[in-house]
């Protein structure tokens, strides 16, 4: 490997080092400088920019953003609370499933920032260590990225396979495998925590800061507003798309138009349901337009795009640039033991803090060194890292909403409340998705 190959290597690097120090648009960014370093610097031709990706992500978060505006996460959010508080001696293995099966549906991790304070409250007043469904429902909302229909990781995963004409794999094979490979690594992690720490009784720290009246008493839940008009029906309408999704993915039939000797793609498929749900939302629900550019949800997609805009073009470049280097340097590695893969994508997911621009930044990598589809979707819950550094923000949530102090950061700060449920789920989640892409494919 060359002097110059090293040094843009290092530009790469450095690009994402500054975009983690900024995160959220800033990796975006970072990712164009580092490119634009590339370029004028090296002579480096860049690649096309990842569109279909972006456009994916684009018109599920457009459906999304109606369906926030108009009420409908809300709607979610307090169906999944009533789940949970129904339950209340088996919040450890309801509230990790209740939040993998919310944010499956909805495409993000986010909706479980309001289920916290429910799990807390439920976990407290049954007596159970809080931390414990805590920790583990706060890993299982991230797991179900990898697994949702319309995730912006999972529409990265599209876009790639399209890009890079593998047109037998797409939604299907993601689905069959991670579907069942995260809930297992979510089942795994729930019942390990139900053993991690003292009971709330036998903690003396807990029974130390309780008499010192240090920790507040639950309370029942506080008197919300009601739910917008249209708040159920745009979970109902993005339901409906969602489905749409998934059969006009399982049965590519349904896609071909008369004469057409192959079916449309999934990213064009996927772009146009979303964008005509969002608008049949939008006339129904007589949600504000001006809300929808206010909403969490829509500055979150924005925030992903930025980030795979510049990150994966600049990664897409530099191994365009050195394929003839680079896969043959560590072709042999990946042939003898493709699954060591999954580190990669691990440890780069602990930098990135997202899913989606890790999977558009590495997988190419991936298909470049020759592993299978197959495996690559298996691998693809491997890119659930963000937990390893407590400093993502669904982790701090969580800490913060735990009034009893048990869910925390440790002492050598990797010794945290979730380390353990996030090692374990992500563990059994590529294991699993790795005996299953054997066994089906």
């Amino acid at each position: 490997m060359s002097l110059t190959i090293i040094l843009q290597f290092v530009v790469v690097l450095g690009a994402i080092w500054m975009g983690a120090r900024y995160s959220g648009v800033g990796l975006g960014l970072w990712g164009a400088v580092g490119l634009l370093v590339l370029i004028v610097g090296f002579g480096v031709t860049p690649t096309s920019p990842p569109i279909d990706v972006m456009l994916i992500i684009l018109a599920v978060i457009m459906a999304a953003s109606v369906m926030d505006a108009a009420g409908g996460i809300d709607f979610l959010v307090r169906v999944a609370e009533r789940i949970i508080r129904a339950n209340p001696k088996y919040v450890t293995i309801v509230a990790p499933l209740t939040t993998w099966s919310f944010s499956f549906v909805a495409g993000t991790g986010h909706i479980v920032y309001p289920l916290l304070p429910v799990i807390y409250e439920t976990a407290h007043q049954s007596g159970i260590r809080p931390e414990r469904p805590m920790a583990v429902a706060t890993i299982a909302s991230q797991q179900a990225i990898t697994a949702s229909p319309v995730a912006a990781a999972t529409a990265a995963m599209i876009g790639l396979f399209a890009e890079k004409g593998l047109n037998a794999w797409g939604l299907p094979e993601i689905l069959m495998i991670c579907v069942p490979a995260t809930l297992a690594g979510v089942v795994a992690a729930a019942f390990i925590s139900m053993f991690l720490g003292k009971d709330l009784k036998d903690d003396p720290e807990y029974q130390a800061r309780l008499l010192a009246g240090q920790i507040p008493v639950p309370k029942a839940a506080a008197d919300r507003p009601p739910l917008k008009p249209a708040a159920r029906l745009s979970a109902f309408l993005f339901l409906a798309g969602v489905a749409l999704v998934v059969l006009f993915g399982f049965f590519p039939e349904l896609r071909k138009l008369p004469g057409a000797k192959s079916a449309l793609g999934m990213p064009i498929v996927i772009e146009v349901v979303m964008m005509a749900v969002a608008a049949i939302m939008l006339m129904l629900t007589r949600v504000n337009v001006d809300e929808i550019p206010r909403t969490a949800t829509l500055r979150a997609g924005v925030v992903a795009v930025i980030g795979i805009f510049g990150l994966a073009w600049l990664g897409d470049s530099f191994i365009a640039a050195h394929k003839e280097v680079i896969v043959p340097a560590i072709g042999h590695w990946a042939e003898v033991a493709p699954w060591t893969f999954a580190f990669g994508l691990f440890f780069a997911s602990v930098l990135l803090y997202s899913q989606a621009a890790t999977t558009r930044a590495l997988m190419p990598l991936g298909i470049a060194l020759g592993i299978p589809p197959q495996f690559l979707i298996a691998m693809f819950p491997s890119v659930n890292g963000y937990f390893f550094i407590p400093t993502y923000g669904s982790l701090i949530a969580a800490i913060n909403f735990d009034l009893s102090g048990t869910t925390k950061i440790g002492k050598y700060v990797l010794n945290h409340s979730f380390m353990i449920p996030g090692v374990v789920a992500t563990v059994v989640a590529v294991t699993t998705g790795l005996l299953l892409a054997r066994v089906i494919f």
